[in-house]
């Protein structure tokens, strides 16, 4: 379904609707150009979902394009990917060769110079901007953690963001030396999408029977990519820790990107990990409204990442109302305060005796969990994120 801007009022408050219409005003007709590297599978391709359709319902004719690639190139971004977060990588110049031969391919058939803005997503596009005689500006938006880069890789990348008219990151930690406005947007999630919008109890028993997820036991559940920055493994070894002082199940649901060649191999090393326990369950595949159901069901949702541009599942859950166990890492901090909404844990121990006592105090978590949907209310709804790409578009464009 397709929801237009006085939908989310009863989000944001009276007077929304007339507030961004007044905001858009001066980019009604403009031509805006969205590019990145996948449809489905991450935060970037849902906030996409939502806020393409909400800048074309103001009145701004708003694109979105997707780079293609094959194996080979996606291969070599998901390196650059894993640089960008501390992981050292060498970058041979076969793999240069095919990451600018791509860029440049899809520069061809992109017709990226027709725009009065073009907005581009994470390193695998990066490049196109060299590929084009620049008629109007060009704004870079990295949603990775880059807060300690590899050296040479960021080095070589840093020739095509320097480009840019602007960079735009989620945290403030994240900005780097370049001589270039930066600004911080934190993303968002939208409150009416299927993976967010309220459920009744009936469907969420329906979606859990339909994936044999049995509700005889709390269920503790971690949801995100089959990633390694996500860290699975730990999320078992201190499943094996809180099953010890508490009966509960665990649940991993993913799915693999389509820009992540690593995924499937990830999933494969998790199921050999979780088989000899039948209260493990390890779930692939990609459903909103499962999702949308086992966050509303978990007693606590456990995000275990060792990276994090921001973890936008983090925010799901909390707005959900459900309490969240995580690393203080990337943004998570935005959203999780310690005590309040959730808990930080920095070992297996530590997260251990923080789930169980989430687990024996309902009353608790059911405090906390309330805490997490007004924060997320207040912080991280895709109306808010509206509101500030409306404000940097005209920013950069001097409207």
């Amino acid at each position: 379904m397709r929801y237009k801007l006085k939908d989310y009022e009863q989000f944001a408050g009276k007077g929304f609707t007339e507030k961004i219409h007044e905001l858009a005003k001066p980019l009604e007709h403009k031509h805006i150009a969205h590019l990145n590297s996948t449809y489905y599978g991450g935060g970037v391709a849902e906030i996409l979902n939502s806020l393409v359709m909400l800048l074309n319902d103001v009145g701004i004719i708003t694109g979105w394009r997707l780079i293609k690639g094959d194996k080979d190139f996606f291969d070599v971004t998901k390196q650059i990917h894993n640089a960008l977060q501390g992981e050292h990588e060498h970058f041979s110049n076969s793999e240069k060769s095919i990451y600018i031969n791509t860029n440049h391919a899809n520069s061809v058939f992109t017709h990226l110079d027709r725009h009065e803005l073009v907005f581009v997503h994470d390193p695998q596009p990066l490049p196109m901007i060299h590929f084009y005689k620049k008629k109007c500006p060009w704004i870079w938006r990295c949603h990775i953690d880059i807060s300690n880069p590899t050296h040479g890789i960021w080095s070589y990348l840093k020739k095509f963001v320097v480009k840019y008219d602007a960079a735009v990151f989620s945290v403030e930690k994240f900005k780097q030396k370049l001589p270039l406005p930066q600004h911080i947007i934190p993303p968002a999630i939208d409150p009416l999408s299927s993976k967010n919008v309220d459920m009744k109890e009936s469907a969420i028993n329906k979606q859990l029977k339909k994936f044999d997820i049995p509700t005889d036991k709390p269920i503790i559940a971690q949801i995100s990519r089959f990633d390694r920055w996500k860290d699975p493994w730990g999320v078992i070894d201190a499943y094996h820790l809180i099953k010890k002082k508490f009966d509960c199940r665990l649940v991993l649901l993913g799915a693999v990107a389509s820009d992540d060649p690593e995924g499937d191999k990830i999933y494969e090393g998790i199921i050999e990990k979780a088989a000899s326990n039948d209260n493990i369950h390890v779930i692939s595949f990609q459903s909103d409204m499962l999702v949308n159901a086992l966050q509303r069901a978990s007693s606590l949702i456990i995000q275990n990442s060792i990276r994090e541009g921001f973890g936008l599942t983090v925010a799901e859950a909390l707005w959900k109302g459900t309490p969240v166990l995580t690393r203080r890492v990337g943004g998570i901090p935005l959203q999780v305060k310690n005590g309040y909404n959730g808990y930080f844990a920095t070992d297996l121990h530590d997260f251990s005796n923080k789930a169980v006592k989430l687990l024996k105090n309902k009353k608790l978590a059911k405090k906390m969990g309330a805490n997490g949907r007004e924060h997320v209310r207040k912080n991280f709804l895709i109306t808010r994120l509206l509101e500030d790409h409306l404000k940097l578009y005209k920013n950069v464009l001097k409207l």
